[in-house]
């Protein structure tokens, strides 16, 4: 793929992934024909700043883990209300991670 469809993709969905991954991001990327460009901006990423106001105002209710695919998990945050709390504050903490990590799989998926 030509080096400055890269850097625009880097550009435009770098916050949707942890510092680290970058690299690799990049290297796959510039081995990537550009067919498969379009595949890749079709891929659903979540902003984790987003998932960290859903998890705030509704975490409560489970509705940040239905947001992110995790349907088991929210059912279990809905039924306990959110962990009597406590896993509701530990969301607050984790979910920013834990949407980079599910962006991050759903763009290896689409590599392949």
């Amino acid at each position: 793929m030509d080096q400055q469809k890269v850097d625009l993709f880097l550009m435009t969905s770098g916050k949707y992934f942890e510092g680290y991954q970058l690299a690799s991001i990049k290297e796959k990327l510039t081995k990537l024909d550009d067919a498969k460009l379009l595949q890749l901006q079709s891929v659903s990423l979540r902003d984790p700043i987003i998932m960290l106001i859903v998890s705030l105002i509704g975490g409560h209710f489970g509705i940040d883990r239905f947001v992110l695919g995790e349907v088991g998990l929210g059912v279990a945050k809905l039924l306990t209300c959110g962990g009597f709390g406590i896993w509701t504050i530990v969301d607050w903490f984790l979910i920013m991670g834990r949407t980079r990590e599910i962006n991050m799989q759903n763009f290896q998926q689409a590599m392949y």
